[in-house]
């Protein structure tokens, strides 16, 4: 008998269907799967046929079984056709043509004993499933929460093979899971860091709070234990709350990563990633054979901390230069062409040496003039100029460690730049972007003019630091968030000082 179970690949961050064609007869006896598929999908034959004699099914062995992935020509990989592949045998084997399963997507990995595993990539299959009309989709039980976030598609949640025949069987139905509200879920967002921990920084808390205001990246230099890691936590919680469509877009990435915890079926906070020194540029960006989203990808709409800028390999970090520019990687190998978005805000930290206190009044240097050179060096001008915020940070003083008071809370601060955000909204609502740091030159000459006060302040800088024209482009959107901050329309001389005094002085 033939039949054919729908189920589908994720392809990045898209899925494609995938139609799993079965045919069971009476010829040569062999299990054959065909169809473009890589060697986790071969052994499916090894897992299927022990699934099905632990659920006590009488596997055909006699027959003939050949196993279809259409389209032929589009590669296939991974585990999770288990399922459709088990379904499509069971269905052709006992001639259950009554069954309507034209309107069901199936997936998910067999386990030996017929239980089914942890499946990533879920939360996209289950959102092109309810695009393409789809009514039902079948996914293994630990995974069942992440897709019942999609409101209209019934999520039916399987524990093992034999319970999914039983339902066909009208034996013992399984019920399709409530849907999860998803303003529920945004209520469950807690920080743990909060900016009132922070001791003294007031400077510093004043750029961050540009940046998060305006999405602008930025650099912390100063001495060992001056806070610069700690202060790089508290950035995403002053960041704007996410909205519903940026958090379904965080959790599909972290949904194909298989990095979602199965209690968490959305991902309300912003995220923040700490890659090692040691990440290669694979880890960094993203790739492999079947290209997965790398870390600049897993902090889309959140924060990518890269702690000890200069110890990361250079050739590592030159690869951060166009998805800085563009907000998106584009994976490209002979399979084809994948991309990932990566619209991240960058916070880097580095000492101002190699021992640490060039820029530490406390402290002696140890470091001789060439060794601090060549230490600077190792981070290329291209990417620094990419930075808009370049931020020296002191050690604080004891008086100050030792107040007992708290400063602003994370709270307030978050209140003023969701302020300016929505500022930046309104005035892009009718570009492709959100975000100051995302305009392009033809929206910062419409919504970054100057006074003739602000250009001469501008022509003098440009001369003096010799800015290139992405630096004096990013000291115009820095001024313009300024602007915002304060709820003011047009950009005014202080803003401009303001945004220059962030700008590196080794320019």
């Amino acid at each position: 008998m033939f039949t054919h179970i729908n189920s589908a690949a994720a392809l990045g961050l898209d899925c494609t269907l995938i139609t799993v064609e079965v045919d069971v007869g009476p010829r040569w006896p062999g299990f054959k799967i065909v169809g473009l598929g890589d060697t986790a999908i071969q052994e499916a034959k090894e897992r299927i046929r022990t699934a099905w004699k632990n659920t006590e099914l009488h596997f055909p062995h006699n027959a003939g079984i050949v196993i279809n992935l259409a389209p032929a020509d589009v590669r296939k990989e991974g585990s999770a056709y288990d399922l459709p592949i088990a379904v499509g045998m069971y269905v052709a084997t006992e001639n259950m043509e009554h069954l309507n399963l034209k309107d069901a997507l199936f997936v998910g990995e067999l386990a030996l004993d017929g239980s089914l595993r942890h499946t990533n990539g879920i939360l996209p299959l289950a959102i092109f499933a309810s695009q393409k009309g789809y009514k039902r989709i079948f996914v293994p039980k630990i995974n069942a929460k992440e897709a019942s976030v999609i409101s209209n598609i019934d999520v039916y949640p399987v524990d093992s093979f034999s319970q999914l025949i039983n339902h066909f069987n009208d034996i013992d139905l399984i019920h399709p899971l409530p849907h999860i509200s998803i303003e529920e879920l945004f209520e469950q967002t807690n920080y743990e860091m909060d900016m009132s921990h922070v001791k003294g920084q007031e400077f510093v808390k004043r750029a961050l709070e540009i940046a998060a205001s305006g999405a602008h990246n930025i650099l912390l230099s100063g001495p060992p234990g001056s806070g610069k890691t700690l202060l790089a936590r508290t950035l995403p919680t002053i960041l704007p709350k996410m909205t519903t469509s940026e958090a379904i877009e965080v959790t599909k990435i972290y949904s194909v990563a298989g990095l979602l915890p199965p209690e968490r079926p959305l991902i309300t906070e912003r995220p923040f990633r700490a890659p090692h020194h040691s990440a290669s540029g694979v880890a960094l960006v993203g790739g492999g054979k079947f290209p997965r989203p790398g870390e600049i990808s897993l902090a889309h709409r959140g924060v990518l901390f890269l702690d000890e800028l200069p110890e990361f390999p250079r050739i590592v970090l030159e690869n951060l230069r166009q998805p800085l520019e563009d907000g998106i990687v584009t994976i490209s190998r002979a399979q084809g062409t994948i991309s990932f978005p990566a619209n991240f805000t960058l916070v880097a930290s580095q000492n101002p040496c190699p021992c640490g206190y060039a820029s530490d009044p406390g402290k002696a240097c140890s470091c001789g003039p060439m060794q601090i050179d060549r230490y600077k060096k190792k981070i290329s001008g291209p990417l620094l100029d990419r930075i808009d915020l370049h931020i020296e940070v002191p050690r604080v003083e004891f008086e100050k460690l030792s107040q007992s008071e708290l400063s602003e809370t994370s709270e307030k601060i978050r209140k003023r730049v969701e302020a300016a955000r929505e500022c930046q909204t309104q005035r892009l609502k009718n570009t492709p972007y959100s975000s100051n740091s995302e305009m392009k030159n033809k929206d910062i000459k419409k919504y970054c003019k100057l006074n003739d006060e602000s250009i001469d302040l501008l022509r003098q800088a440009v001369t003096q630091m010799h800015l290139s024209a992405r630096g004096y482009h990013r000291i115009l959107k820095l001024a313009r968030t300024i602007a915002d901050l304060e709820g003011v329309e047009d950009i005014q001389t202080q803003h401009v000082a303001e945004a220059l005094q962030y700008r590196s002085k080794n320019e």
